[in-house]
């Protein structure tokens, strides 16, 4: 079965717009293939990998569809002679994957910052207050662009975007991260900052028609942007979503972390807290969990789950590769 044609991704769209997980947005990519529920108000996204079925997230639609997607997916691949897995999950999903005979392992946290909450007031915030009135001191000008705006700067994102990937020598990534394509960029609005008059830092906003929640993908600045420039962003796409009535703001995955480093942990967390301790080489763990913790967020764990004897090592590896495009797009970053 190929990724979804235009048609089905639509009628996918259509569901996410009607629920609360911004993530989901992430099916307007289009290299996902799609598992509708029987009754048509669900789906769970996934692909596939060596012998690795990868579902994305819990699925997208009523609660109530749930239980039968994951059955559905796990008989799907095994009549395939594939392996059924389910990554970034939530706690919310854990008793569905628990009764089809899944086991499920940590795989980090999720930052989630709760916008009533965010008032900026007090000595806790006193960092974060500094670095929003540096960026204005610096000259930065923050927006807010619709869809129907984005294509009048279009090329300026493109060049943002061009220049960071050149410059941190990494390419674009796939499945459970978007990539700049045009169609992509454009379907939903993007947060800018201008630094006369050129834009010079970008994150895309993912939302749904709730708009309860909130969570952005790509984050992308140029060389020449000044220090604390996506601290700037993302404090003040923060305070515009709250005053625009959003609940919460989704930060993202901090991979690893959260893990226990007990002497009885499981051997799972004990091998994942190695790598977050140790892994700076690869991938900047602590990095990415450090510029999230600045906006004092509730951090919410996500699973990787397996169906039946798989070896989650394996599983986690066909993952690994299918976000970064194989082989020769892990290596190369």
């Amino acid at each position: 079965q190929p990724p979804a044609d235009p048609a089905t991704v639509a009628r996918a769209v259509a569901i996410v717009e009607d629920q609360g997980a911004p993530g989901a947005n992430l099916v307007r990519m289009g290299d996902k293939r799609l598992l509708f529920s029987e009754d048509g108000r669900g789906f769970l996204m996934y692909g596939r990998q060596g012998r690795s079925w990868i579902g994305l997230f819990d699925p997208v639609g009523p609660p109530e569809t749930w239980a039968e997607l994951i059955w559905r997916f796990i008989e799907t691949a095994r009549a395939a002679g594939g392996r059924a897995v389910l990554y970034q999950v939530s706690p919310a999903l854990l008793a569905a994957c628990a009764d089809a005979g899944m086991r499920a392992y940590k795989l980090g946290e999720m930052a989630v910052v709760d916008l009533t909450r965010f008032d900026l007031k007090g000595g806790t915030w006193s960092s974060l207050r500094n670095s929003l009135s540096r960026g204005q001191r610096d000259g930065l000008e923050f927006a807010i662009l619709q869809s129907s705006e984005l294509p009048a700067v279009y090329d300026e994102l493109e060049r943002v975007s061009a220049g960071w990937l050149d410059h941190h020598n990494a390419r674009e990534k796939g499945f459970s991260l978007g990539a700049f394509e045009r169609d992509y960029v454009l379907s939903q609005p993007a947060a800018v900052l201008r630094l006369e008059g050129r834009i010079v830092a970008f994150a895309n906003l993912l939302l749904t028609g709730q708009r309860e929640q909130c969570s952005i993908d790509l984050m992308r600045f140029a060389p020449e942007a000044p220090s604390g420039s996506m601290v700037y962003l993302f404090g003040r796409m923060m305070i515009e979503m709250r005053d625009q009535g959003f609940k919460s703001f989704q930060l993202g995955m901090a991979p690893l972390a959260g893990m226990s480093d007990s002497a009885h942990a499981p051997a799972w967390d004990v091998i994942a807290a190695t790598v977050f301790e140790n892994g700076e080489k690869f991938y900047n763990f602590k990095g990415l969990r450090a510029f999230k913790e600045k906006f004092r967020p509730d951090w919410q764990p996500r699973y990787l789950a397996v169906a039946g004897s798989a070896n989650p090592v394996l599983a986690l590896m066909d993952t690994t590769l299918l976000i970064g495009g194989g082989l020769k797009g892990v290596i190369g970053k």
